[in-house]
């Protein structure tokens, strides 16, 4: 019996509020379960360096957990005077996972910066954040073609994320933090609209895992992206 009584295969009860932020080009509220993130979209007319000149944009990712968003205080990045290594990590992911659906050349020389913020953690941050951030990011991408800043759709497909993993030796989908923190192996899946991967962060916290094993948790996981297409496609068809 998983803790909230879901069965193996099932995503915790998920939810996309559409612009709780009113002054980004694109925001969205994600709830899986108790695990809440902020996501924001926001759009500036430059590029790093390395783009400039290309006619080529680009997309990247922040991501950060409010200090009361778990149990006990953690401090802020700024009071440390340095990026954690986990936050660091996270957003890297974050970032790679929402270019994968991104056509430069039709976005245009200009920028779109993914803001992450926890709320609440429950397990499940950064996949949360990766599903929730596609949604501020066609958002915003929407506002750039009303606007006849953009001319062709630059998302090329879907972008969604969920956990999958092993504890007491069951597949499950979708893990919260007391499956997550027990778990023996922990993978987390990102996948496009066309049934492909964009990226898989799988390991053995306890037991290693077999091939066998693997492949349910990828089953599992596909399986979950799917349903979350559906989550983010009933959220843009509000907006």
């Amino acid at each position: 019996m998983r803790p909230d009584g879901r069965a193996s295969d099932q995503l915790r009860p998920t939810t996309i509020e559409l612009g709780p932020l009113p002054y980004a080009e694109g925001s969205a509220l994600i709830t899986a379960g108790d695990t809440r993130v902020l996501c924001a979209a926001s759009v500036e007319e430059r590029v790093p360096q390395f783009r400039k000149g290309s006619g080529r944009g680009w997309v990247t990712a922040e991501y950060a957990m409010l200090p009361r968003s778990t149990m006990t205080r953690s401090e802020r990045d700024g009071r440390k005077g340095r990026v954690d290594g986990r936050v660091q990590e996270i957003q890297r992911l974050i970032g790679r996972s929402l270019r994968a659906a991104v056509d430069f050349a039709r976005l245009g020389e200009r920028s779109i910066f993914i803001d992450c913020d926890v709320l609440v953690a429950d397990g499940g941050t950064r996949t949360a954040s990766i599903t929730g951030g596609y949604v501020a990011l066609a958002l915003a991408i929407s506002k750039l073609r009303a606007a006849g800043l953009v001319a062709e759709d630059p998302l090329r497909w879907q972008v969604a994320a969920v956990s999958a993993g092993i504890v007491g030796g069951e597949p499950r989908l979708d893990l919260n933090y007391l499956e997550d923190s027990a778990a023996d192996t922990d993978m987390n899946c990102v996948g496009s609209g066309d049934g492909r991967f964009i990226e898989l962060q799988g390991s053995a916290e306890q037991e290693p895992f077999s091939r066998a094993e693997m492949d349910s948790l990828l089953q599992l996981a596909s399986t979950g992206i799917h349903r979350l297409f559906e989550v983010q496609s009933e959220a843009l068809a509000r907006a």
